[in-house]
């Protein structure tokens, strides 16, 4: 944040800002969506505070979303891996519901960060391979003769 703010100051952004956003702000499940994703995240209990702060200078107006990734990484010293991570669930789970009207807060479409990269079989360019071959398994039903009955006489 390039600016500080006082506690006026914030006081009257809050009060300017839209209600959906000023529930979301002072929210108990806010705080508890922040605290469920740093435990997920393996994040150091002193840094909570600081990720609250971000996403309430977020959903302020002063921290566009698409700079909260990059705030987390240099204020936090999070590694990029982890700040993506976080910031993909925190947008999933805090911005996304108020997506609209961040949108309007802030004159511009909101997105979520890039996933993380993953290397798992059943996903990326494998997933078509892996998809395709299990589809060529399948038989379509009564077309084999099923050891398991016995004739009927």
């Amino acid at each position: 944040m390039p600016k500080e703010y006082t506690k006026e100051d914030l006081w009257k952004l809050y009060k300017l800002l839209p209600k959906e956003l000023r529930e979301v702000i002072l929210s108990a499940e806010t705080a508890s969506s922040i605290r469920s994703v740093c435990a997920k995240n393996e994040i150091n209990e002193k840094k909570i505070p600081s990720i609250a702060e971000l996403v309430g200078e977020v959903l302020l107006g002063i921290l566009p979303p698409d700079d909260f990734q990059g705030a987390l990484e240099k204020d936090l010293d999070l590694e990029e891996k982890t700040a993506k991570k976080v910031a993909l669930e925190i947008f999933r789970f805090i911005f996304y519901p108020v997506k609209t009207s961040l949108e309007k807060l802030y004159k511009t479409e909101v997105k979520p960060p890039a996933k993380p990269s993953t290397s798992s079989p059943a996903t990326g360019p494998l997933k078509e391979v892996f998809s395709k071959e299990l589809s060529q398994e399948r038989k379509p039903e009564g077309t084999e003769r099923d050891l398991y009955r016995e004739p009927i006489e």
